[in-house]
């Protein structure tokens, strides 16, 4: 499926957010920390922080400048329900799911409390 990615599974990547900590056994072999390393070595300014948690505003319209449907990976460098990213930031990615309604979304996240607690004030979409 991967057509602007490398990952199989996935159509696109999309990341207003980069970086993380680790929670649990889970992360201890974790791509994207190996990745931002390397790609702030590499000099890309992305990834300046390293593998801090960092807010990408500019990045937040990507979705809907890609015209053709496709399944996006959203915070493949990230955890979107990091206790570090604030709610309000959250929202401003749901509310660019919500206007990209051609794309299909998908959020993996291993702080399913966090998700839990704040869902209610989320609007989901069926995309």
């Amino acid at each position: 499926m991967a057509i602007n990615s490398k990952i199989e599974w996935t159509g696109n990547t999309w990341n207003p957010v980069t970086g993380c900590t680790k929670i649990s056994d889970g992360c201890k072999n974790c791509y994207a920390f190996t990745m931002a390393r390397r790609l702030k070595l590499m000099g890309n300014a992305k990834y300046s922080n390293g593998f801090s948690i960092t807010l990408h505003d500019y990045c937040l319209e990507e979705p809907l400048k890609w015209k053709k449907p496709i399944l996006i990976f959203v915070n493949s460098m990230s955890d979107l329900f990091h206790e570090d990213i604030p709610v309000e930031f959250i929202k401003k990615v749901f509310n660019i799911m919500n206007r990209a309604s051609w794309h299909n979304f998908q959020i993996l996240t291993k702080r399913a409390e966090r998700l839990a607690e704040i869902a209610s004030s989320l609007n989901w979409s069926p995309n």
